[in-house]
């Protein structure tokens, strides 16, 4: 992707999958790699953050013979992604009024010049 990508829409994403159900660390990088690039090294330092503001938990489930952690997202979570949810919402719109505005100018240029 060549835009770049803030803290807090990590945060988003991160929030959004885990708050489907508890998951992992590889799965939830699966998940958000359907909508952008995300290395596991990026999504622990996310993990991590999530955890000490308190958004998530964690605990460790036997998985063949081996733990593996599972994070779960907390009521201070919820919230959080709520208002995360709002705000994108704000951003989505006011970045897609402006793009769809270049583009409706930039497509009645191009039918003015082909009449």
């Amino acid at each position: 992707m060549v835009f770049p990508v803030s803290a807090a829409l990590l945060d988003a994403l991160v929030l959004s999958v885990v708050a489907k159900e508890d998951t992992y660390g590889y799965k939830i990088t699966q998940e958000i790699r359907e909508a952008m690039e995300m290395s596991e090294s990026t999504l622990y330092p996310v993990l991590r953050r999530l955890l000490k503001s308190e958004c998530l938990t964690t605990y460790d489930q036997e998985y063949l013979g081996r733990n593996r952690r599972y994070y779960q997202i907390t009521d201070k979570g919820k919230e959080q992604l709520k208002l995360y949810r709002e705000e994108w919402l704000v951003y989505r719109d006011k970045i897609n009024n402006i793009i769809s505005e270049q583009a409706q100018s930039t497509k009645s240029t191009d039918e003015e010049v082909n009449l």
